[in-house]
Formats: structure tokens, sequence, C-alpha cells
């Protein structure tokens, strides 16, 4: 598989993510459980911030057009590095979200259902970003 590939395969996955996130979180802000709300408003967020991201990658991967070995090779590179990068940044969301969860969410639902929000997007995010950065080894 070639960077290209495996960059258009990265960013379709996190498109498919983002609109069930986007799908869900629409369908989350309008119920009457102030929790669920809360979650469902970080869903819709977060789904269209991964949108974006998905949609650049796609643009950029289409407007490079095709690559030779030396650079294909230092892109991996590039991506490797933000993947990780991404990786670590997703381990202090599902920690942010966690303390809203035990402080403000002990007494306002919609800060409980804002840190559950976190907790659920950036735990997903962690699991795709390892597993991508692990298979990028493998391009």
């Amino acid at each position: 598989m070639s960077f290209s590939q495996f960059s258009n395969q990265l960013s379709h996955r996190l498109l498919v993510w983002s609109w069930l996130s986007v799908g869900s979180g629409t369908a989350m802000a309008t119920a009457a459980d102030e929790t669920v709300r809360g979650v469902g408003q970080q869903f819709w967020g977060w789904g269209a911030i991964d949108a974006l991201i998905a949609l650049f990658g796609l643009w950029q991967n289409q407007r490079r057009g095709p690559l030779t070995a030396e650079q294909e090779t230092a892109e991996l590179a590039k991506l490797r590095r933000i993947l990780w990068v991404n990786t670590f940044l997703d381990v202090g969301y599902v920690l942010g979200g966690w303390w809203l969860v035990r402080t403000k969410g002990r007494t306002a639902p919609r800060w409980r259902g804002t840190g559950w929000g976190i907790v659920i997007q950036g735990g997903f995010l962690f699991l795709f970003d390892l597993w991508h950065v692990g298979r990028s080894y493998t391009v």
C-alpha cells in the first residue's frame, strides 16, 4: 500500500466516524435528559471538526498528485508524527473529560454529559490514532 492509499483510507475512516458522531449527536442534542444533551453536543462538535480534518486530508491527497518514493517516505514520516502527537493529546482529552465528570458533573447533569462526550470521543480517537500509527509502520 502506498502512502497516498493509506492516507486516503485513514481520511475516509475518520469521515465515517465524523458522520456517525454528527448524526448521533444531532439526535441526542434534542433529548429531554440534560446529560444526554451534553453528550450529544460533544458528539456533534467533535464530529464536525473530524469531518473538516478528514475532508482536508482527502483534498490534500488529491491536490498533491503522484509522489516519488522519497516524497512518500517523507510524507509518511510526517503523518506518523501527527498521529503520535494526536494519540498523546487524546489521552489528555479523556483525562479532561473524566475530570469534568468527577467535578462539575457531580452536581450538573449537563457537565456530566459534556465530560462523558469528551471521554467517548477522546477514547475512540485514541484507539483510532494508535491503530493507524501502528499500521503506518507496515506501509
